[in-house]
């Protein structure tokens, strides 16, 4: 349908961009369920991960931090992936793990938040699945860990755990990273079944 909207657009004006864009503002009720169910499981991860983090700052200082994210921040994606039926995690452009490394939709996504400054992106695929991005946004107390400037302790730990770390170098605000929900196919349908 995007594809379809930019060829519309650019031949045609903006009326087929109206007409397109209409249906679009208005989720349906599967997608919104799927929107809302994203926000929410988003806004847990995130949840449990700060008070994760406060914890280990407060009991060990950053050096302590970075086995959160390490550690707790993939299982508690796990375990909110399990209860939901969905693959919960975090991505980045400048990621520590790997394993977090966006995937073409995500890192299609996480271009669209960077441009636009916009802090989600949702959309319904083909198959009746869904894909939902929520921007972590850069906080003062992440520069410990991801700023310009790391004291010795942190530095040296980083480069113990994460050898190929490309997340250093943020200011507050910017975009850190994503959580990343994507729901199987056919959720939308078994959204609106009883």
């Amino acid at each position: 349908m995007r594809i379809m909207y930019i060829m519309l657009n650019k031949r045609c004006g903006l009326w087929p961009v109206m007409l397109l864009a209409a249906p679009m503002l208005a989720w349906s009720d599967d997608e919104s369920a799927l929107l809302s169910k994203s926000r929410e499981l988003t806004a847990d991860y995130a949840t449990q991960l700060k008070a994760a983090l406060q914890a280990s700052m407060a009991s060990g200082g950053p050096v302590e931090a970075i086995t959160v994210c390490s550690d707790v921040a993939p299982q508690l994606a796990s375990e909110i992936s399990r209860a939901s039926g969905a693959k919960v995690r975090r991505t980045s452009w400048r990621f520590r793990n790997p394993g977090n490394a966006p995937n073409d939709w995500e890192a299609q996504a996480l271009n669209h938040l960077e441009a636009t400054g916009e802090q989600e992106f949702f959309e319904v695929t083909p198959d009746g699945g869904a894909r939902y991005l929520k921007a972590i946004p850069t906080g003062p107390v992440c520069l410990s860990c991801h700023g310009e400037t790391l004291a010795p302790a942190i530095t040296e730990q980083l480069t113990e755990a994460y050898p190929h770390d490309r997340a250093t170098g943020f200011a507050v605000g910017d975009l850190r990273g994503a959580f990343s929900v994507a729901w199987p196919p056919e959720s939308s349908e078994s959204e609106s079944s009883p």
